[in-house]
Parts: C-alpha cells; structure tokens; sequence
C-alpha cells in the first residue's frame, strides 16, 4: 500500500484485440492490481477497423477498473506513479493531417487488402514486407490514389497514437517501429536507404511523417494535464508521470517471457499466434512467411505471424456452452475452457480424420486474402468431442508450423522458447501440444498470464530506474532472476500425431481455397 501512496509503482497498459489490460506493479515488479475492459474489431465497409472513440472509452474504462480495484484491496485511490507505459496491437495504419484531424479509418493488422503494395515494395527493399504493415498500408493508399494520402502529415501505430495524445511526443518504440517500416538495427532508425528508396519512388518524405524512434529505455515523454484527463476523466491522476517509449504488443510479450537475448524465443497465442526468434546472425535470403522486426532494444528478430490462432477455438466453446444452456445448465466459462482443452489430449494422436481451418480472415503465409472457417471429416472419421477439441488446437498452429520450419531450414538455434497468452492458459495442454508441433520444449513462467500488459510496466520501469549504461538484457536478468515456470519436453507420440494431422492440413488448404472462393 506505501508504494501506491508513495507513487513509486508503475502503470502498464495494452490494447489488444479483444481486451484493454491495465497493470500495476511494484518496485519488484510484482504484480499489485491489474483492470480490463472488453472490446471487440467492426467489419466496416471491408476494413476491420476500431474507431477512435472506442479506444478512448476503452482505455478509460480499462484504467477505472483498474483504479476501482486498487481502492477495493489496499483502501486508497491511485492518484499518482512514477512511469506508465503504453502498448498495443503492432502495425495498421493511423493518418492525421497538419491539424490532427484523422484522415481514414484505422486499418488494423488484421487486413489482408495490401497485396500490391507489399509485393512491390518487397521487391524494391530486397526486404519482406508484409501486408499488415503500416508502409503498405500507405503505399496501398498511394497506388489506389484514395483522396486522403496527400494531406497525410503524421503515420503512426495505435501504442504511438495514443502516447501521443498522453504526452504530445511523437514518437514510438523501436520494436513498435520495426512494424512500420524496416529497421537498421545498427543504428537503431529506420533503414535509411530503404527509406531514400521509398522516397524516390513516391516523391514523398518519410521522415516528415514517421514518429521518431526511441529505444527502449530512452526519454519519450510526460504525462500532460491533458492526457492524464484523457486516461482518468475523474481528474485524480495526476500529470508529470515519465511515460516509456510505446511498444507493440510482440515487443512486450518478448519483455514479459525474458526473451529479448540471441538464442531466446517467444510464442504468443490467443486471436493471433506469432513466434519471436532473436537471431545470432541474419537469414541468408528474403522470405514472404518470415518478418524481420526488432526487440526493444533493437536487435533483430525472425516473426512468424498468423492472423488466426484462437477465435474458432472460443467460437466453438460457445457453441457447446450454448448447447448445455438449452438444457438448463450453466458451467462456469474458466472451468468449460479448461474441461475442453483437456478433452484435447483424450483424442486421437492424429485426431481420428477430424480436419478444421480456423481461417477467420486471411492468412499470408498460406496466400489466403479472405477466411472461411471449416470443419472437414471423412464418413469413417471419429467424430468426437475429444478430436474435435484437438483438431481445434492443431488448426490454431498449423500455420505457425509452415512459418517455422522455414527458420528450422535455416539451422536457427534455440536455448529457450517461451509461450503466452490464452493458448497456453490451461495447464499442460496448449505447451504440450505447440512442443509437439514444433519439436522443442516449450516453458511457461508462472508471470506469462499477465502478458504484454505487464511486459509494457516493466518497460516502465525500465526507463524510470535504470542504472547508467544497464542494457535491457542485463535489467531483465534481474526480474527474472527467480521466476518460476514449467517446461514440457515434446512427446514422440504426440509428434507423429502432430505430423500426421499437418500432411492432412496441407493437402486440405484446396478444401479452405474452394470454400473462399464459392461462400
């Protein structure tokens, strides 16, 4: 209780996909009150999209419960911390003109309409950009001439967005960065010749709408009175608070699994599922499955990234839950969830010819624009709640598994790989079957629950209580100096079960093509 009186804690929050999480830790970086907020992405006229106003109602919300909670447990409000940090889904695209006023609907990683542009610019770089980055994005906009791009004064991510309207400072996490546009991990900046390449090509100046890039660690900004109106309508928090550059939501989750070291590994899992590999060297060519990003502190990163791990998975828990409801009985969703992820690992090792493609939206890796989810079976499959739950969990990394045999290929070495996020939640169940599918040993730190939300807190308290010249790596060693966890070696059995599904998965993406194109 000292510490929150004191202000000597530090506030996280994230924006993810379906959850605002806000965290407060102390000096230990334990974790003293966390809040939620519930939200959801729209369809709107083919964009998935968030509107700005639903961010702002979000993170209030997000911080009330927060707050609320604070005054429920330790019996005083929270008025004050010494850093707060802001993170959120990485990539999109986010355009102001020279007066603030936003420019087009914010256009989140989860679309799939930037092929051109990634294509083009794929080439031009000798560098993989994905469609989800903010670049093609913007040169999407520019090769289908939309009326707004020439007014376009400020790009940035949604973590840069909100820093900015909290402190006035334009600028973003270098992680966050790397999501934008291509990183020199030299220098820490934007690759420049890329950039001179761009600006050739477009007669347009990035560097006069990019926000500026900061490490982690460096001097982003403070609190103003304004944007601590904005965080708390109630006007108890106070301004003056250090805010820590903003990172995206893969930055974070590398904080928060300790894997931002050569050799280090982090899977994040829950409506997306993507892989952190830090690299000791680089790739020996370009690869349209394999982003190349950053840590925080800038050093290079191999990402696989699936746009679908977990929606089908809780749609289709829904449905059972839906099912019992008709006849009246109510279970507890914590215990559903559990009850079926454990069903998984009763099923059949190859899940009995049970086949699903958890494709809500497009998949690149996979060439897919669009989704459909499916469930396939043949006559003589066995069709069963246990396969069915395990067949679920093989589609949500079936993808990922194409992704990282490409880096396996590449002989890339592992000492650790970490996992978090709602896949793993459940004990045992989504870390042995993901060792399975990825034939390595999967650990999962008893901190991992509280995700980005806390890894961004302790990027706060990174950049508030650093000794000179301490590295990122050298602070984290010390959070996680007796972190507990488990880890669960791969199953020989559960591999060649997971290899089995997969030779069936492949083959079936003709299955997921035909039904994009008729349905």
């Amino acid at each position: 209780m000292q510490s929150i009186t004191n202000g000597q804690t530090f506030l996280g929050i994230e924006l993810g996909s379906t959850r605002i999480k806000s965290v407060l830790i102390d000096q230990d970086h334990k974790l003293v009150a966390s809040g939620s907020h519930a939200w959801e992405n729209a369809l709107v006229d083919g964009i998935w999209t968030y509107s700005l106003d639903d961010v702002w109602s979000g993170l209030q919300a997000s911080f009330c419960d927060l707050s609320q909670n604070v005054q429920k447990q330790y019996g005083v409000p929270l008025k004050s911390v010494k850093a707060i940090g802001i993170s959120a889904m990485m990539h999109g695209y986010l355009v102001f003109d020279k007066d603030d006023n936003q420019l087009a609907q914010f256009r989140t990683w989860r679309n799939t309409t930037t092929e051109q542009a990634a294509t083009a610019l794929t080439e031009e770089f000798g560098f993989n950009i994905p469609q989800r980055w903010s670049i093609a994005h913007l040169y999407q906009a520019i090769l289908n001439k939309e009326s707004h791009v020439g007014d376009v004064n400020f790009l940035t991510t949604l973590a840069g967005y909100v820093h900015w309207k909290l402190t006035g400072e334009k600028v973003i996490g270098v992680g966050d960065a790397s999501g934008i546009f291509p990183i020199d991990s030299n220098v820490c900046d934007y690759d420049a010749e890329m950039m001179k390449k761009f600006d050739a090509l477009t007669s347009r100046n990035l560097n006069d709408i990019f926000p500026k890039v900061k490490n982690a660690g460096d001097f982003a900004g403070k609190l103003t009175p304004a944007g601590a109106k904005l965080l708390d309508p109630t006007g108890n928090l106070e301004a003056g608070t250090l805010v820590c550059p903003p990172e995206g939501d893969a930055g974070t989750g590398m904080v928060a699994t300790n894997s931002v070291a050569e050799r280090t590994g982090n899977i994040s899992a829950g409506t997306s599922v993507f892989a952190m590999i830090v690299l000791e060297k680089a790739l020996s060519k370009v690869y349209m499955e394999i982003d190349m990003v950053t840590t925080p502190s800038g050093k290079p990163v191999a990402m696989v990234h699936c746009n679908n791990c977990c929606t089908d998975i809780d749609a289709w828990i829904k449905l059972f839950e839906e099912s019992m409801g008709i006849f009246g009985v109510s279970v507890d969703k914590n215990k559903l969830y559990e009850t079926l992820y454990r069903q998984a690992l009763e099923g059949d090792l190859n899940c009995g010819g049970v086949l699903t493609y958890n494709y809500y939206s497009g998949e690149p890796i996979t060439g897919f624009d669009e989704g459909r989810p499916l469930l396939i079976r043949k006559p003589d499959a066995k069709f069963n709640v246990a396969n069915i739950m395990r067949s679920l969990i093989f589609s949500a990394i079936g993808t990922l598994k194409i992704g990282m045999d490409i880096l396996d290929g590449e002989n890339v070495r592992l000492d650790s790989l970490l996992g978090h996020g709602g896949f793993f939640k459940t004990p045992e169940v989504g870390q042995r079957l993901m060792a399975a599918a990825l034939g390595t040993p999967v650990s999962v730190m008893e901190s991992a629950g509280e995700g980005g939300a806390w890894g961004i807190a302790i990027l706060a308290a990174y950049a508030a209580s650093k000794s000179e010249n301490e590295t990122l790596e050298a602070y984290l060693a010390k959070v996680f100096a007796n972190e507990k966890g488990t880890t669960i070696q791969p199953c020989p059995e559960d591999v060649r079960g997971f290899a089995e599904y997969m030779k069936l998965y492949t083959a079936g993406l003709a299955v997921e093509r035909a039904a994009v194109d008729a349905v």
